[in-house]
């Protein structure tokens, strides 16, 4: 019997990053990798980009241990746009505007703005090439070499390299719309210089206070909006001094508003959530599973 089987789960979308929220806490079972890519799949199920399932909290001040699974059943390290929607989620149900998660070994604080919108502090992002990882050395990751096409004539090259919590690649574009994502997307994501793969952003500064993405998430694909490559993105831009640490994010789902804090490093994402519906996860879909 999975762990899913019969269990309740709540549809959310951040700019269309498609999120569901399935609560652990009471009953903390395992989650398998194919339960969650069957639930996702079949008819009756919840399609999404990724899951939030939540357990009961390891560390002292946490509302619980958030555990993410991407829509082919690989675990994520951190999804922005789906840690706004479990802090809304949490707050509306605990009357608490100021929240504590934690996810992959890191504690996350959130809190709702005066706007009704909701900000992460996704911590600090790393840059060395075994942090972010890589699969060999690059002293400066602010532009490492990896290029799709002829040699002498790139159609992508000399992405900006970053962790959020999951690595990520920025090629830096005039214009995020012209390129086939869906195509060179995959093949990125699963070049050996990613060991664990990469999410790929293709990224064009249009101001000192504005960047406009498009990304291939890891693990999920296309997407609407991923939170994690939108800090990305703004931290990379900042260190090549194309932008400043407070930036506007414009992706297919909309916006959000990045803030690098040079007080202790942190990045910061605040942006919109929406919810769709409640369901649950009929037994059916789990039928055969080991």
């Amino acid at each position: 019997m999975s762990a899913l089987s019969n269990r309740p789960f709540v549809k959310m979308n951040g700019l269309g990053n498609e999120i569901v929220v399935v609560d652990m806490r009471a009953q903390p079972l395992a989650i398998e990798a194919a339960a969650a890519r069957a639930a996702a799949s079949a008819d009756g199920g919840a399609p999404y980009d990724q899951m939030m399932a939540l357990y009961p909290p390891r560390t002292a001040g946490t509302e619980s241990l958030v555990r993410v699974f991407n829509n082919d059943g690989s675990e994520a390290g951190a999804c922005g746009n789906g840690m706004r929607c479990v802090a809304s989620l949490v707050a509306q149900a605990t009357g608490r505007d100021k929240l504590a998660f934690e996810i992959d070994g890191r504690v996350l604080q959130a809190w709702k703005n005066a706007d009704g919108r909701f900000t992460v502090d996704m911590g600090e992002p790393q840059f060395g090439w075994k942090d972010i990882p890589l699969a060999e050395e690059f002293r400066d990751t602010r532009a490492i070499e990896l290029q799709i096409g002829p040699i002498d004539k790139p159609i992508l090259h000399s992405p900006s390299a970053v962790s959020m919590g999951n690595p990520h690649a920025i090629f830096w574009v005039d214009d995020v719309g012209i390129y086939d994502l869906a195509k060179f997307g995959p093949l990125l994501e699963n070049h050996p210089i990613f060991p664990e793969r990469a999410n790929i952003t293709l990224a064009h500064v249009t101001s000192r206070e504005h960047i406009a993405i498009r990304t291939w998430e890891r693990g999920a694909g296309l997407t609407k909006a991923c939170g994690s490559a939108a800090c990305a993105a703004a931290v990379a831009a900042a260190r090549l001094k194309r932008t400043g640490r407070k930036v506007r994010i414009t992706l297919p789902g909309g916006d959000l508003d990045i803030e690098w804090r040079e007080a202790d490093n942190h990045v910061l994402m605040t942006g919109p959530v929406q919810f769709e519906y409640e369901g649950r996860f009929p037994a059916s879909l789990f039928a055969g599973l080991a």
